[in-house]
């Protein structure tokens, strides 16, 4: 065997190892609650998806009348046959539009010339004739998969890393607002199923009652840019600036004063803030601007006392508040 088929073989087997990580039907429910006036007369595309096994598909077809559908569609890639060294099964992929079927018939699946990658020009080709990508896609190449999805301007809602918010693209495409956090992350998303051989060490884990083993790394979030009510809801901004300047420090490099908690913002500061990464699953765009991520006017790390702080996101208060008043439409919106 030559060696750039080697190497196509193990990049192959490398990538779909990734797809093998099931997202939990619970999770999926309780993220996909928010948005059920997101879907109607839509075509859903889980393009990192298993029809067979995915539980994207399952509840999409599950709740295909109630979110008025016009079409569901998953697409996988191929399967390794036997070991790294053996030929691969093209990839595949399912529509299911409710016309004359009251459930998938599996037996319909359409193969692939090629091996189902994401990237693939059949399946963008199928991306671009969808209206939103709902899907878990393989975390090491994030990147390459927003790129795809924000390129062919399409509405999405992902799971992710916390982590991919410090990727330049994902955090300019939040600063500019054309990204958000969706409503669950960390413990709110409880865990994946995982392969029968991949090892239960090292993280929390169990083996559930239908026998699915679940890791639960802690450490994830929905990435999206359908928009919900809750992303309009106001933080209610309860402290002062004026009379506690000593609670709040100024950075070395950058005009601007260093918040260590979301809740402690002060409601009545006009100019630049640093707050944890977290704010951002609270972020409203209409309350706050970003300005920028964690460096400052001398392009290093944010400083305070000559030492580096934790990561940093640096905002203004788009209406700070006057101090003698704590009433205002920033605290009880209408």
């Amino acid at each position: 065997m030559k060696r750039n088929a080697d190497h196509s073989l193990l990049d192959h087997a490398k990538q779909c190892k990734n797809d093998e990580f099931y997202t939990q039907l619970s999770d999926i429910e309780r993220e996909l609650q928010h948005y059920k006036n997101c879907f109607k007369d839509k075509i859903v595309y889980c393009n990192c998806d298993d029809p067979r096994k995915s539980n994207f598909f399952r509840y999409f077809i599950r709740e295909f009348q109630s979110l008025e559908l016009k079409k569901v569609v998953a697409s996988c890639c191929g399967s390794i046959e036997s070991d790294l060294f053996s030929d691969f099964h093209s990839g595949f992929y399912y529509e299911y539009s409710g016309i004359g079927k009251t459930k998938p018939d599996f037996n319909d699946i359409t193969y692939f010339k090629g091996n189902g990658d994401f990237r693939s020009s059949e399946c963008l080709e199928l991306l671009e004739k969808s209206d939103i990508i709902v899907t878990n896609p393989p975390f090491s190449l994030f990147r390459e998969f927003i790129s795809f999805v924000i390129k062919y301007e399409k509405r999405f809602l992902v799971i992710c890393n916390i982590n991919a918010i410090t990727y330049k693209e994902i955090f300019n495409l939040i600063k500019s607002n054309k990204a958000w956090m969706g409503v669950n992350m960390g413990r709110g998303i409880s865990g994946f199923i995982v392969p029968d051989n991949y090892p239960l060490y090292g993280l929390e884990t169990k083996v559930n009652e239908n026998g699915e083993r679940i890791v639960s790394p802690n450490n994830c979030m929905w990435l999206t840019n359908l928009d919900i009510p809750i992303r309009h809801e106001f933080i209610p901004l309860t402290h002062t600036y004026t009379g506690n300047e000593d609670d709040y420090q100024h950075f070395d490099n950058f005009d601007a004063i260093n918040v260590d908690r979301t809740q402690d913002i002060p409601r009545d500061y006009i100019g630049a803030m640093g707050v944890p990464i977290t704010f951002l699953h609270k972020f409203n765009p209409e309350q706050f601007e970003i300005i920028r991520f964690r460096k400052g006017n001398d392009d290093k790390d944010l400083r305070i006392n000559g030492k580096s702080t934790y990561f940093r996101i640096l905002i203004r208060n788009r209406n700070p508040l006057p101090t003698h008043g704590l009433m205002s439409p920033l605290c009880s919106p209408s």
